[in-house]
């Protein structure tokens, strides 16, 4: 899932009142069918029937691992635009260390105010348990955006722009200090088998959208719709894919439910043919691309993974809007 924007109450990202796109074709509202269906093939086509008919497996995969408690040191901190830093981790304790989905998830433990380690759970029958009456630390779920089993070294990105556990912590984090993370518990991997991908984003999931594009082969054909505060905070993006990236800036003005993503989207002339559908980003926000995607351009409800990183008004909240 996704560098997770700390939502406490002052982790509120702006209300939006419009958008700046770049790079992609826009859709002629007068001519442009907004309820074009595209062909949908068997989601759950097993790989023997795929073989048998020559249709391309497009089944994505679940990978169970066995939870672990890591306690890690700061290798290196990287400032990677006005609002996004990356914490890359070490030690002895990454052996074993797996993440096969680009959009999994860890848990960061983080002290409470006077405390200089968190109180860490133990690895129970059922995963993480707590003892009873000790005080739970802050968690929040990121990303791995990186693992190098050979360096030992995994990146984690961090969103800054907005005060919360993480971000602060991210913030002040220097060479030598502790992290203890968990996870992950699986992996979901989505074949590159389809006809096209989209990937739809805000900050918080920039991360794991980034990593997408960076594993994505050469020649697999992609749109990439990205929300940002500011220009200053575009990243350049790394891939082999053939992508059409369209960045989406927040304007200062407005108010109310405006959100930008979804007025971007309806934007937008997408390509023909089967595509996967993949969505991070505020929970509400999320919640509506994912009908907007299945209702007016026809995607398959299986091949649309939609995800809430942070809700408005709450915190360390992490919604799934798949079937």
């Amino acid at each position: 899932m996704f560098a997770h924007l700390d939502t406490t109450t002052s982790d509120l990202p702006p209300e939006n009142s419009g958008a700046r796109l770049s790079g992609m074709p826009i859709r002629d509202s007068e001519t442009a069918d907004p309820h074009r269906r595209y062909p949908r093939e068997d989601s759950n086509m097993s790989i023997a029937q795929s073989i048998e008919t020559g249709v391309p497996d497009r089944t994505p995969k679940r990978h169970r691992y066995a939870v672990k408690l890591r306690c890690l040191d700061v290798a290196r901190v990287e400032k990677l635009s006005r609002s996004m830093v990356r914490i890359v981790l070490t030690g002895p304790e990454l052996e074993g260390f797996a993440s096969l989905g680009f959009d999994d998830h860890v848990k960061i433990f983080f002290p409470l105010p006077g405390e200089t380690e968190p109180n860490l759970p133990v690895i129970g029958p059922n995963g993480l348990e707590f003892p009873e009456g000790a005080p739970r630390p802050l968690a929040r779920d990121y990303t791995p955006r990186s693992f190098d089993a050979e360096k030992g070294e995994l990146a984690i990105d961090f969103a800054t722009h907005h005060d919360g556990p993480a971000s602060n912590w991210a913030k002040s984090a220097r060479v030598g200090d502790k992290a203890w993370i968990a996870g992950p518990r699986g992996s979901f991997t989505i074949p590159f088998t389809f006809d096209w991908h989209l990937l739809i984003a805000d900050d918080t999931g920039l991360p794991a959208l980034a990593r997408r594009l960076e594993e994505m082969p050469e020649g697999t054909r992609v749109v990439a719709l990205i929300e940002v505060e500011t220009e200053a905070d575009r990243l350049d993006l790394a891939t082999k894919a053939d992508a059409s990236i369209i960045w989406v800036t927040q304007k200062a003005a407005g108010g109310g439910d405006h959100d930008a993503l979804t007025e971007a989207l309806r934007t937008l002339e997408l390509p023909e043919g089967d595509f996967f559908s993949w969505v991070a980003c505020e929970s509400k926000a999320a919640k509506d691309l994912r009908a907007i995607l299945i209702g007016e351009y026809g995607a398959n409800p299986k091949w649309t993974r939609a995800s809430g990183y942070w809700r408005r008004g709450a915190s360390g909240v992490h919604d799934h809007f798949d079937e």
